[in-house]
């Protein structure tokens, strides 16, 4: 192949690569923002304390670098300022490439976020993938002369464009919810059954005996082997669903939140809730709406009791409250506060609070 086959195919890939990631995080820029407060954490607490302010603008820095990706994704495959969009590519890569090794090899971060929560990647497979994305990216740096420059016309506004289009959707995206849900806890979904292996689960072990490691389908009787570690067989069949819990001081209330008609008024901080008093009244208005019906309105906070009781005080609501793991709830829903219906422990509709249904709309989520 000709130098410039090669770099043609480059730019496909890279170009390619990255335009699909970011629109994956375009869909769900909330979710990259929660990606990087977790590297910013870890970065404040083994490099330097200088990452901890990071950690309050880390949805600027999503937007950022999400919008980016995109755009630098056109740049090199229109062809303009091409050689610019690389500079830029490959400070960007050398960026991820670091996030991913500390992942890897410190064992800090399980998910890099790569592909959002459409593709899962571990550690060492997003590492791998980002050596070769800065291979191809070196690649066309160091032949930089012989790439194209491309229409400076129809690049240009394909660029301009797809950094406006992008920004506008990851706006609509914060201010709403995802335009596709990727993750476990979409509309449709059973939670109960999802909590559940799909298949039983299979396992082998692995012993040693005489130096020697062996692997048995079955625990062998033979007392001589010593054994070394369990290994699932079958990795697909896990539940998909493995950390949901709901609870309060009297204790685990998980099963009774899965069971009837419940609508769930979630917060992962109440602190950091930002209502306005007209949020507020359409939120009242739903819960008046459920009493003396059979279906029970609840407020569920990865917050105290006493922090609950008092935002449920100032406003004036009478809900009972449970607590959850602020993780699970960033991981159901992307507002704060969101609304959540259930029926029998299945989705049935999720609504950022910008978005809370008027009381009507809203009962005829349930079965009648």
């Amino acid at each position: 192949m000709t130098v410039k086959t090669l770099l043609f195919v480059a730019r496909i890939l890279v170009g390619g690569l990255f335009v699909f990631s970011g629109l994956i995080k375009v869909n769900d820029p909330v979710g990259t923002s929660i990606k990087m407060q977790e590297y910013f954490d870890v970065f404040a607490t083994d490099i330097s304390p200088i990452f901890e302010p990071l950690k309050s603008i880390s949805l600027l820095v999503a937007v950022i670098l999400v919008v980016l990706e995109v755009g630098l994704g056109i740049m090199v495959l229109t062809g303009w300022k091409i050689k610019t969009g690389v500079y830029l590519l490959l400070a960007m890569i050398l960026f991820f490439t670091f996030l991913t090794f500390y992942s890897a090899y410190f064992d800090k971060v399980t998910d890099c976020g790569c592909f959002g929560d459409a593709i899962k990647l571990t550690p060492w497979e997003s590492f791998y993938k980002d050596l070769v994305l800065l291979g191809l990216i070196l690649f066309m740096a160091v032949f930089r002369k012989h790439l194209p420059e491309g229409s400076s016309t129809v690049g240009k506004w394909m660029t301009v464009g797809s950094l406006i289009i992008s920004l506008l959707l990851a706006i609509v995206a914060i201010r709403n919810l995802p335009f596709i849900d990727f993750r476990a806890f979409k509309e449709g979904v059973n939670i109960s059954r999802a909590m559940l292996p799909s298949e039983n689960l299979e396992y082998r072990y692995v012993m040693r005996r005489d130096g020697e490691t062996v692997t048995f389908d079955q625990y062998p009787s033979d007392e001589s082997y010593e054994f070394v570690e369990m290994q699932l067989k079958n990795p697909e069949a896990l539940p998909k669903i493995s950390d949901f819990a709901i609870w309060n001081d009297e204790g685990d209330h998980t099963e009774e939140i899965l069971s009837g008609k419940k609508v769930l008024l979630l917060s992962h901080q109440i602190s950091k809730m930002d209502l306005s008093i007209n949020h507020m009244e359409q939120i009242s208005a739903l819960i008046n709406a459920f009493q003396g019906t059979d279906v029970r309105m609840v407020l569920v906070a990865a917050s105290s009791e006493a922090e609950m009781e008092a935002f449920l005080s100032e406003n004036g609501l009478k809900l009972g409250y449970y607590m959850a793991d602020a993780t699970v709830v960033k991981t159901i829903i992307r507002s704060n506060p969101g609304l959540v219906f259930l029926e029998n422990g299945t989705v049935l509709g999720k609504y950022h609070f910008r978005n809370t249904p008027a009381p009507e709309a809203a009962k005829n989520l349930f079965s009648p």
